[in-house]
């Protein structure tokens, strides 16, 4: 069974595929290290975490890399204002970052490169962007100046500003004329601000850069699917894709993914802003499990308003199908829900990530499953098909990463 999403770019329904004889590669962009984790974060990651698990459950080996961006002016503010510098401070967040992930049960990337470490290959990156005569430069900062694109190639940018841009600093974000769409390339600034030698000067070269010089190291230019949160199509993406353009002549991925935001009061969580809810103040309130079962349960396009409450109902759920499924299996008497249930509810699940990675169809096929049990006046599996029925559920978990018995 193939997995298909929608790709973000085209707007079409897409079969994630690889190319032949190598893995399917998997770009997903990481964290910025400097503060802890929200669970804004989580969600996207677990979404990709699915992705990856499903496509492996079906045989397909995946290469998945997370970049970390691990200098930047946030990390530089946060650790002056702690006193340590800004490689301290990133190392301790980025260790921080993954124990969180690990508790949360998402699998560690193939490949977790840091910015820091590729320098040189971004310092020849914008080289190469130089060469195509669309640099300029402007208050010791450099830009790329991109051609108009046809839509079919490159994202949108006017729309997108106002729905999810990132602003970044010093960035003005045009929506409209000269100047839209233009990103940074390298900008000069001293020690004991991270920087290093280049070819304008002292300094360190721009963000997008690093995930098309890790990409290209890694995986290769197209990579098979790349994506993130939706607050990174527009400048992020957007200047990727541009570089391929510019570069390989051919977009960056052959499939965007973008995941919808985690709301606070009706605003995007967010790091900056300070209106969030950490990964580990959630995992200390649901535990891995029953988050996992909350962040889930919405299709990835569909934005999440975080409810403490429905927090706690969801972490309920998943502790009664838990304990259901545990006592189904544990028996050895007559009950009606046998295996043949269990391999049906398997291939449903499947089905349902396998067709725009359908997490709220698959949580509600394992729930009913849960409660169908219950019905069952002895619920208990049929003797002799315990075996059968936990090689099902084993399947179940691998894709979904959520334990159910």
């Amino acid at each position: 069974m193939t997995l298909r999403v929608h790709d973000t770019l085209t707007g079409r329904l897409l079969e994630v595929r690889r190319r032949a004889g190598r893995p399917l590669g998997m770009y997903v962009c990481g964290p910025t290290v400097y503060a802890p984790a929200h669970v804004g974060h989580a969600r996207t990651y677990l979404y990709f975490d699915v992705v990856r698990r499903t496509l492996e459950a079906d045989g397909t080996p995946v290469t998945h890399v997370m970049n970390i961006t691990d200098f930047e002016e946030k990390i530089d503010r946060r650790a002056a204002a702690l006193g340590v510098s800004w490689r301290a401070l990133a190392r301790r967040e980025e260790a921080a970052f993954f124990r969180d992930l690990d508790v949360l049960g998402i699998l560690r990337p193939t490949h977790r490169p840091r910015a820091s470490a590729f320098i040189p290959r971004m310092v020849r990156v914008a080289a190469r962007l130089e060469k195509t005569g669309r640099i300029r430069g402007e208050d010791g900062v450099w830009y790329y100046c991109p051609p108009d694109r046809p839509r079919r190639e490159n994202f949108p940018m006017g729309e997108q500003l106002a729905q999810h841009a990132v602003i970044e600093a010093g960035h003005p974000f045009p929506e409209t004329g000269a100047g839209m769409g233009d990103f940074m390339v390298w900008q000069r600034q001293e020690p004991p601000r991270p920087s290093w030698d280049g070819p304008w000067g002292r300094g360190m070269p721009g963000w997008h850069l690093e995930c098309y010089a890790m990409a290209q190291e890694y995986l290769g230019i197209p990579v098979d699917l790349h994506g993130g949160g939706l607050d990174l199509i527009y400048p992020h993406h957007h200047a990727e894709n541009e570089i391929a353009l510019a570069l390989n002549g051919h977009p960056f991925s052959r499939a965007f993914l973008h995941t919808a935001f985690v709301l606070q009061n009706g605003a995007k969580m967010s790091k900056s802003v300070g209106n969030l809810i950490t990964i580990r103040e959630a995992l200390t309130e649901a535990g891995p499990g029953g988050l996992r079962w909350y962040l889930l349960g919405p299709r990835y396009s569909e934005r999440l308003e975080w409810d403490p409450k429905a927090l706690r109902l969801a972490s309920a759920e998943f502790s009664r199908v838990r304990s259901t499924v545990a006592r189904w299996l544990s028996g050895g008497g007559g009950g009606r829900v046998g295996a043949a249930a269990a391999r049906r509810l398997a291939d449903e699940v499947r089905a349902a990530l396998s067709n725009d990675l359908a997490t709220d169809r698959a949580m509600d096929l394992v729930a009913a499953f849960a409660a169908r049990i219950d019905r069952d006046p002895s619920g208990t599996i049929p003797r002799g098909e315990r075996r059968s029925a936990t090689a099902a559920l084993d399947e179940i978990e691998r894709r979904l990463g959520v334990p159910v018995r």
